[in-house]
């Protein structure tokens, strides 16, 4: 195994780097995007919960893999959607991002069902008392409802967030130059499956389970009393 390690050093830490920068890149797209439609899910206007149902519903039904390659394949390449400048590395550059774009979108779904469960838990009289002070309804959501909702869902949005680090393997179905697209590599021209597997499987540990130990003890600190 340190061998096969000793051998790819160079590529193995490219292609975890490039997950990782996928990871983090599609957790902050997913976030702020979740944030807003379960802002519109929770909405007094039909119209912006309609929306954030809608949104919901498609994206949390539809596969990864076929969102990834709608945003490759459907708008960069036919209708030439470009993300990044023309030059040697556009192809490259432009997949990520577009890899990143359909993660954020995917991911943002699920990232909005655990928040509006969260913004279920706080208490109604929390949300009457914000009116009765005058606030609108984006000011009582931003500060008061938000900040208990996150609070309440720590645990969940980590899971989300694990499985999206993981998910970031189907960007190889578009080329993309992380973790799993290596190893798809290493295969072709490797006997050793075992121990390519037992690399990456180790990569991936890794990178996963310190984030859930992190939200795990967030869930504990600043868990909300009921």
């Amino acid at each position: 195994m340190f061998d096969l390690i000793s051998k790819y050093d160079t590529e193995l830490l490219d292609a975890f780097w490039t997950t990782i920068q996928l990871a983090v890149l599609s957790a902050i797209g997913a976030l702020v995007l979740g944030t807003i439609v379960a802002g519109m899910r929770v909405s007094p206007v039909p119209v912006a919960r309609w929306v954030g149902a809608a949104y919901v519903n498609i994206f949390r039904n539809t596969p990864l893999t076929l969102i990834l390659l709608f945003c490759s394949v459907g708008l960069y390449t036919q209708l030439q959607i470009k993300l990044a400048a023309d030059g040697p590395d556009s192809l490259a550059n432009n997949n990520f991002r577009w890899a990143v774009i359909g993660l954020s979108i995917y991911t943002g779904a699920f990232v909005c069902e655990s928040l509006r469960a969260g913004i279920n838990t706080v208490a109604m009289g929390q949300s009457e008392a914000g009116r009765s002070l005058g606030l609108t309804f984006t000011q009582n959501l931003r500060f008061i409802v938000l900040p208990q909702a996150f609070r309440s869902v720590i645990a969940p949005l980590g899971s989300v967030l694990i499985a999206l680090t993981k998910n970031t393997t189907v960007a190889a179905a578009i080329s993309v130059a992380e973790a799993s697209f290596l190893m798809k590599n290493m295969l072709e021209t490797e006997a050793a499956l075992l121990l390519i597997g037992a690399i990456f499987a180790t990569g991936f540990v890794i990178l996963t389970l310190p984030m859930g130990l992190l939200f795990g003890y967030f869930a504990k600190r600043y868990e909300v009393a009921r």
